[in-house]
């Protein structure tokens, strides 16, 4: 198995959002942010490569809705698709694509305009793309806090396509990668665990988003069910603490991945990597 880093670019979250109702006075020890309160966060993929299956997880933000998004003033956007195939992998030989959920900034990048149209196309052609099937109800229902994160354009051609699976339990994609179902942050969420050699990683998507979200009361202002974030954080941190599992970011600008220090309620960084040294 190979596993690739796919940096999809970067953004701005205000801080208040980002760890919600942590003051500033004591979130900017762990985070930092620009005079104007802003945080910088990455959207991190990963590319998954079994032999059999060749798995992307997540597809960042893409460049459909540049207007409409400039508030949180991405950066160092790169093309998604020739950021894959600097893996050597080609778009068309993605056999799947894992949406931890149908926020912008996971799923955008999945679907592109062709040049110089308003058509979509969809990036990776040949690709099941799986999501949660609370989610995908979310999707075509949105509450008024997610509705403005959701974009017909990033998903209805998959789905028009017959590319759309649902998920609606935990379940193996492949012997090798198995798909959870989360709820606190958005109905149901999908974190990814990966066996990997000896070791299990976990692709936690938002359900901590980045390592400064670690402590279980510093949930961030996005989370759409905060009581249920704040146990199912409890929940996974337990279970990457309790063997050694390593926590991958999706959106920590600083912190790739890292183990966790078993303790209970207080749960803290053990240990930090760069994903290249797992």
């Amino acid at each position: 198995m190979k596993i690739y880093k796919i940096e999809a670019g970067s953004f701005h979250v205000d801080g208040g959002a980002a760890f919600g109702v942590v003051p500033k006075v004591v979130w900017k020890k762990r985070y930092p942010c620009n005079e104007d309160n802003y945080c910088r966060v990455n959207t991190r993929c990963l590319l998954v490569d079994t032999g059999s299956r060749k798995i992307l997880i997540d597809a960042g933000a893409g460049d459909k809705q540049p207007d409409y998004l400039k508030f949180y003033k991405f950066t160092d956007m790169p093309d998604l698709a020739s950021e894959v195939e600097k893996t050597g992998i080609k778009c068309s030989e993605i056999t799947d694509l894992i949406f931890t959920h149908l926020h912008f900034d996971h799923c955008g990048g999945a679907t592109r305009y062709k040049t110089g149209t308003k058509e979509v196309e969809l990036v990776f052609p040949n690709a099941t793309h799986w999501v949660g099937k609370a989610q995908w109800e979310n999707f075509l229902n949105p509450n008024v806090r997610e509705a403005d994160s959701y974009f017909k354009e990033n998903i209805m051609p998959i789905f028009e396509a017959g590319k759309l699976e649902i998920v609606s339990e935990n379940q193996f994609i492949c012997p090798e990668i198995e798909m959870r179902l989360f709820n606190g942050h958005t109905a149901g969420q999908l974190v990814i665990y990966i066996s990997y050699g000896n070791k299990t990683l976990v692709y936690s998507g938002d359900v901590v988003s980045l390592a400064a979200n670690i402590p279980l009361a510093w949930l961030s202002a996005y989370d759409i069910f905060p009581l249920t974030a704040m146990e199912e954080k409890k929940e996974l941190l337990d279970d990457v603490a309790a063997d050694g599992k390593i926590l991958i970011f999706e959106h920590d600008a600083y912190t790739e991945c890292c183990t966790i220090e078993p303790n209970y309620n207080k749960h803290k960084v053990k240990e930090i990597f760069k994903l290249a040294d797992v």
